[in-house]
């Protein structure tokens, strides 16, 4: 349905900045959010950031709220998440994954990664001096 492909990951200072794309291929007539999580080693995959399919609704882990900036250009068909500040436990290996089941939750956007499909293959983000 759907293809994800993320972009962006590297090697960064402590207080550096990244910008992760995640590339959406495929087409779909279904409303549906884009969302970034992260996954470090020996941890659980956690939500990051997502971002409804205009872009008009936005939603931040608590632990990056004020550094990270999720956007979305539809022309483009691709998400971007702006790290600002970056530290050495945002290190993780980040994914983007798609949300079909936003119009049919009453809480709409969430970052549980159990409710997102299409998963990309990850771009590899460390944080490190």
């Amino acid at each position: 349905q759907l293809q994800l492909v993320e972009s962006g990951g590297g090697l960064v200072q402590p207080g550096g900045s990244l910008r992760l794309s995640c590339a959406v291929f495929g087409y779909t007539s279904d409303y549906y959010a884009i969302g970034w999580f992260r996954q470090a080693p020996g941890k659980e995959r956690e939500g990051v950031s997502c971002i409804s399919s205009e872009g008009g609704l936005l939603d931040y882990a608590d632990s990056v709220k004020g550094g990270f900036t999720i956007s979305r250009d539809n022309a483009k068909n691709t998400v971007y998440l702006q790290m600002n500040s970056l530290k050495p436990e945002d290190t993780a290996v980040y994914y983007c994954a798609a949300d079909f089941r936003i119009m049919y939750r009453p809480s709409g956007l969430t970052t549980d990664p159990r409710e997102y499909d299409s998963w990309g293959q990850g771009t590899q983000v460390t944080v490190s001096s």
